[in-house]
């Protein structure tokens, strides 16, 4: 009896220490994901963190925050609400870091039309904090701080919005979190930025992201210290999310505050382009859909146009896709939304 007791401890001990080691060498395999959005300029925003959330709760990354580069109360109701509705309200939520004024701040977008909305009895529909959206966290303090505790080369920033976020966080100085000013803290911390912006194959072209704060775009494109992968204006335009989905995939669920955004934003249920989308996949599960660019260089104009150079001692990349590649990402979309989170 001692014997089979002895011998029950010691399985029940290895079994333990193999679940122990599988678990820390899935949070080891983890991506660490910080994103950076205008949450409420455009929907494609709401279903590209929609992505994240899931990749999040699949343990396929670490989400480690959610950057808003828009001003107003509402960008960052709205994110607390995706938060608590997808089940990771430890999610820390970072505010603009300097003012923008170009950033659409106080024009009522689906943010406010989602946070708004009441159930039968006069209730909110979706959870959310009732007050003190006064003190979430500066964005750049909140970089900083995530920044200093994380592994060498270990974050991955995706950004699909202004870059107003970026260029303060490069010119922060050494603080309580880090003796490192803000330029050198990314070079250790950071192993790439994948950004939403700029239009490759039209060198005329002002991209929304770009022309927005393009002084702060042009300081990211010369001056951030890791490589930068591109997912332009054309490609997203190229993949219409859609919105016969939106309408017909759901029936899940009576209440999701994606699909509400979605229908309040685009009335006439229009197909939506998936410029943000294509940042994050390319970010995270890339697989064989996407094609890269040689190495070279971005400039920036000064009126927000976009000229990419090939260099082979450049560190920008621009993405793009095949017709086939193309149908593939469509699919990939359409089934990674719509399922359960």
């Amino acid at each position: 009896m001692l014997l089979n007791l002895s011998c029950m401890k010691k399985r029940i001990f290895s079994a333990v220490l193999i679940l122990f080691m599988s678990l820390a060498v899935a949070s080891a395999q983890r991506m660490n994901v910080i994103f950076e959005t205008d949450m409420g300029n455009d929907v494609d925003d709401a279903l590209a963190i929609d992505m994240l959330y899931k990749y999040h709760r699949s343990r396929k990354i670490d989400f480690m925050a959610v950057m808003l580069n828009k001003e107003g109360e509402y960008p960052q109701r709205f994110i607390d609400l995706l938060n608590r509705w997808y089940g990771c309200k430890r999610i820390p939520i970072g505010v603009l870091s300097r003012k923008n004024n170009t950033s659409k701040a106080g024009v009522k977008y689906f943010t406010e039309y989602v946070c708004s909305l009441k159930d039968e009895k006069g209730r909110p529909l979706y959870k959310q904090l009732p007050q003190g959206y006064d003190d979430w966290k500066d964005a750049v303090k909140l970089y900083r701080e995530l920044l200093s505790k994380a592994k060498d080369s270990s974050v991955t920033i995706i950004s699909v919005g202004f870059s107003t976020n970026l260029a303060a966080l490069m010119e922060s100085a050494g603080d309580e979190f880090s003796s490192l000013n803000g330029r050198e803290l990314v070079a250790k911390k950071v192993n790439r930025l994948v950004v939403m912006a700029g239009h490759m194959e039209n060198p005329n072209y002002r991209e929304f992201n770009v022309k927005e704060d393009v002084s702060s775009c042009q300081k990211v494109y010369n001056e951030w210290p890791t490589p930068i992968y591109t997912s332009p204006f054309e490609l997203g335009l190229r993949i219409l999310y859609p919105a016969r989905s939106i309408k017909e995939d759901f029936s899940w669920t009576k209440h999701h505050p994606v699909v509400d955004a979605y229908k309040y934003y685009l009335p006439n249920m229009d197909d939506r382009p998936t410029w943000d989308l294509t940042a994050v996949l390319y970010a995270i599960d890339p697989g064989q859909m996407f094609n890269i660019s040689p190495a070279g260089r971005i400039q920036v104009k000064e009126k927000g146009e976009t000229v990419f150079t090939p260099d082979a001692s450049g560190s920008h990349f621009y993405i793009y896709t095949t017709p086939e590649q193309r149908k593939q990402i469509l699919d990939y979309f359409v089934n990674m939304i719509t399922k359960k989170p």
